[in-house]
């Protein structure tokens, strides 16, 4: 039996939709040398009739298990995988054609034990979408936390690979759902994995529809960083505590208006002059000025979500 060089293991919860797009993008990858593992996770509106659109033109087999979250849902594929490495995409991922093809040229000039690459928006997405993306993505907001350096970077599973005998040693992911990329990360560097950013390797990484919906999905980032410190203590840095000084000082400038004016409006006016600098930033990036005004609101609701989840997480631990 042929063994595929690739294998794609991708968990689904209730999104139909997205894994349609998910495999319309592998179907024109210039390198075919994978299969794919669709897992879904308890959905109760499946992806099954999308499985079988693409089971005649992908190497492609469905599962479906009790919902246990995506890490576990991740380590059942890893199980059943045959390939050598295995690549996680989240299902709201569209895949760039040359994807497996820059990841081949990489690995055969210098193997490794695993990869990550960057996500970025693209120009069908909502213009709220491509303002996430570049505020996810961003220096001036929490890009670095993400792992977006070369030094010290940390593969996050929207778009993660992973050798046979990386999860051999680690057993996968341990966490159900909160950062279990992060956490596993850290395992595969303190087991002196080589670990790389592949800069080629992006992927095309939608956001939630809502600002709403993003605040809750950027809160569980946060809550999930303070999870990871529990379990690896030295693993919460400065900046990861910068979007809950950047909440708690947002929510002081009414109070400092009213008790002393003067230094409200010095800390309103600091404010003012980073969410302007966010919005030219975004406006050098994309091109965009209606994009540009959304990343301001978008960066607002991603570091108070995120710095709300850590919060949390710290008063309740």
């Amino acid at each position: 039996m042929h063994v595929p060089r690739y294998s794609v293991i991708v968990p689904v919860y209730n999104r139909p939709h997205e894994v349609e797009e998910l495999l319309a993008s592998l179907t024109q990858q210039t390198f075919k040398n994978f299969e794919v593992l669709l897992v879904e996770d308890g959905s109760t509106q499946t992806s099954m009739e999308v499985y079988e659109r693409y089971a005649s033109v992908l190497n492609i087999t469905y599962y479906f298990k009790p919902n246990s979250g995506p890490g576990p849902s991740r380590n059942f594929g890893f199980e059943r995988a045959r390939g050598e490495y295995f690549v996680v995409f989240d299902s709201d991922c569209v895949i760039p054609e040359t994807y497996f093809e820059s990841v081949e040229k990489f690995m055969l000039l210098q193997p490794v034990d695993a990869w990550g690459g960057p996500d970025r928006g693209r120009a069908d997405f909502t213009p709220l979408q491509q303002a996430m993306a570049y505020t996810m993505a961003s220096v001036f907001t929490t890009g670095g936390i993400r792992g977006g350096r070369k030094n010290g970077f940390q593969p996050r599973s929207f778009n993660m690979g992973i050798s046979r005998q990386v999860f051999e040693q680690t057993k996968g992911f341990v966490f159900d759902r909160f950062a279990e990329d992060i956490e596993l990360s850290i395992r595969m560097r303190k087991l002196k994995f080589k670990v790389v950013l592949i800069p080629d390797a992006f992927v095309y990484h939608k956001r939630r529809a809502t600002l709403h919906d993003f605040f809750k999905q950027v809160s569980n980032f946060g809550k999930g960083r303070v999870l990871v410190g529990k379990v690896h203590p030295g693993e919460i840095k400065i900046t990861h505590w910068f979007p809950a000084i950047f909440l708690a000082g947002l929510c002081a400038i009414p109070v400092l208006l009213m008790i002393v004016p003067q230094v409200g409006v010095s800390l309103l006016a600091g404010y003012v002059l980073y969410f302007l600098l966010i919005g030219f930033h975004s406006w050098a990036t994309i091109k965009s000025s209606y994009i540009a005004v959304l990343s301001i609101p978008s960066a607002i609701v991603q570091l108070t979500g995120y710095g709300f989840g850590f919060l949390k997480q710290l008063v309740e631990r």
